[in-house]
């Protein structure tokens, strides 16, 4: 009976040992196994010391183009309407001789309207010549037509430049241009160069002709100067 103890206790010792080792050595392969493995050693670069060619100048069509000229503002263009100061500039002025620019029109029937105020505050700045429809509009001096424009105010309107280059005449609310008058044309003291009409803003059946003078210091900047009242010229004008 004592023997069999001891070989008892020597089969629990061995079969404990055993299932221990087993447990550990199982415990070192996981440890391993899931160790975390060190990073893979970084190349350093090595550095190009050998020179590299010099690449060639662009061709000229593929050369970076020059920054294109600003285009002219708004106010160096011509306007839709004339922009005069409002400084009236004195008849004397004037060294050239005008006739009436409407044909059977006298100076008696003339009416200085250029004081007279109009549309959105403004000032006419121009002596309105009442006349029947269709009636002639005659160049008030020899000069240079340098603007045929329509407009919403002026409707079908005119500018002329004066033979010494000094002084706009602007004929407005024509009905229509003479047959086959164009820019650049020099029109003569009394040819007509138009008709009288109620186009723009004159009102229908308003027949008339918007006449207004300014002088310029450009010419090619027509529309602008400063204005002089046509009437005290045309008053004692004899009718044509």
């Amino acid at each position: 009976m004592a023997d069999y103890r001891r070989y008892l206790k020597r089969y629990l010792f061995l079969t404990t040992f055993f299932f221990a080792s087993a447990a550990f050595a199982l415990s070192v392969v996981i440890w391993v196994q899931r160790r975390p493995k060190p990073p893979a050693p970084v190349a350093t670069p090595v550095a190009v010391t050998t020179p590299l060619p010099s690449l060639p100048s662009a061709p000229p069509f593929l050369a970076a183009s020059p920054t294109p000229a600003p285009s002219p503002s708004a106010s160096a263009l011509p306007q839709e309407e004339p922009n005069p100061a409002t400084v009236i500039a004195p008849s004397s002025a004037v060294s050239f001789k005008l006739i009436i620019p409407v044909a059977g029109i006298k100076s008696a029937q003339l009416r200085d309207t250029y004081t007279e105020s109009r549309s959105e505050g403004r000032i006419h700045n121009a002596l309105d010549i009442m006349a029947p429809r269709g009636a002639q509009v005659l160049a008030a001096t020899t000069g240079k037509i340098v603007k045929l424009f329509n407009s919403v105010r002026g409707g079908i309107t005119l500018y002329q430049l004066s033979s010494d280059q000094k002084t706009i005449l602007y004929y407005g609310h024509l009905e229509r241009y003479a047959d086959n008058l164009a820019e650049g044309h020099l029109a003569n003291q009394g040819e007509v160069i138009g008709y009288v009409g109620d186009t723009g803003n004159a009102g229908a059946g308003n027949y008339h002709l918007h006449f207004a003078m300014w002088l310029v210091t450009d010419p090619k900047r027509y529309w602008d100067g400063v204005n002089i009242n046509p009437y005290p010229l045309l008053r004692n004008l004899p009718a044509r």
